[in-house]
């Protein structure tokens, strides 16, 4: 996926106030429009100039762009961290181009569509702006009820009408049972009413942060578990780490490199709950002593095993 940068696009300078950036925008927008352009990349460069306006003129996206950093240039190989942009609150509010769908797989990378929400206010509408943001925690916070301390950052135009930083920490209760990509709601944590209005709605997509065991898909986690050889042709009985402590679990003989096998009802909690599965990775001692080497040999001479046999030779 290339990277885009839309400061580049847009034709400003990275320290562009908020106004600069909206007469750049109607200026090229005028030019490459397809309905009057003479221009033969029209349409393109003005799917281009509508992106880079969507994040740029959007004080909370034009903060969590930069984050980035500069020193990205556009059309490089680009892939965001997985936390890029972890407690980053993000309004609602409509898209300049009425069509989502015609943004590029960068701005998904980013943003994605869920903070895509349309209809933004009018002057009628007194209930606030609901907001948006994704959050980090544990694998074992879905295991059990948690309550976890979590700081939240938006941004509001300063004085010279650049985007300044705010930061706020609220007390989260994650639910057992919770999801990856989960929305958890905080009922009046969105946005400010007007008036008399109600605030509205805070909604947290939950995600989780790398583990060096597991890895999570639904309900269902997944470890890697090395065996020996002998283990995995003999079987065995082994002890293996979950999220929830120590269990044993029989290797059954036989078994091979990728073989999964399940542990019912050990993956996230739920209704029904998800499934842990041990997958079977044979690890081979290493060969680094006589002894060892002699034991090598000996194998090779007593079992004449050729793993090539399937293909022929």
């Amino acid at each position: 996926m290339e990277f885009k940068d839309y400061y580049t696009i847009m034709g400003v300078k990275r320290d562009a106030t908020q106004d600069e950036i909206k007469r750049a925008y109607r200026k090229l927008a005028r030019k490459y429009h397809p309905d009057v352009s003479k221009e033969p990349n029209a349409e393109t460069r003005f799917k281009e100039i509508g992106e880079a306006y969507e994040v740029l003129k959007d004080p909370e996206k034009r903060t969590a762009y930069d984050q980035l950093g500069a020193n990205w240039k556009a059309g490089q190989d680009f892939r965001p961290p997985p936390d890029w942009n972890q407690g980053f609150e993000f309004h609602g509010g409509g898209f300049t181009n009425a069509d989502a769908s015609q943004f590029s797989d960068f701005f998904e990378s980013l943003f994605g569509r869920g903070f895509a929400r349309s209809g933004g206010r009018t002057r009628f509408d007194v209930r606030g702006e609901d907001t948006y943001a994704k959050v980090l925690i544990d694998l074992a916070d879905a295991y059990h009820d948690a309550t976890r301390i979590l700081t939240l950052h938006h941004t509001e135009p300063g004085p010279d009408g650049r985007p300044q930083m705010k930061a706020r920490t609220l007390n989260v209760h994650i639910p057992k049972g919770v999801r990856q990509g989960q929305h958890i709601r905080l009922a009046g944590q969105g946005g400010a009413g007007i008036g008399k209005g109600d605030s509205g709605d805070l909604y947290l997509q939950v995600e989780f942060r790398p583990h060096p065991l597991y890895r999570v898909e639904s309900r269902d986690v997944f470890l890697n578990l090395p065996v020996a050889p002998w283990e995995a042709a003999l079987g065995a009985k082994v002890k293996i780490p979950t999220p929830t402590g120590i269990v044993d679990l029989k290797i059954p003989p036989g078994s091979s490199d990728g073989r999964k096998l399940r542990l019912k009802e050990l993956g996230i909690p739920g209704k029904p709950p998800g499934d842990l599965y041990a997958v079977i990775q044979i690890a081979l001692p290493p060969a680094n002593t006589e002894v060892a080497k002699a034991a090598y040999r000996d194998m090779a001479q007593a079992l004449k095993f050729n793993p090539r046999a399937r293909l022929g030779v």
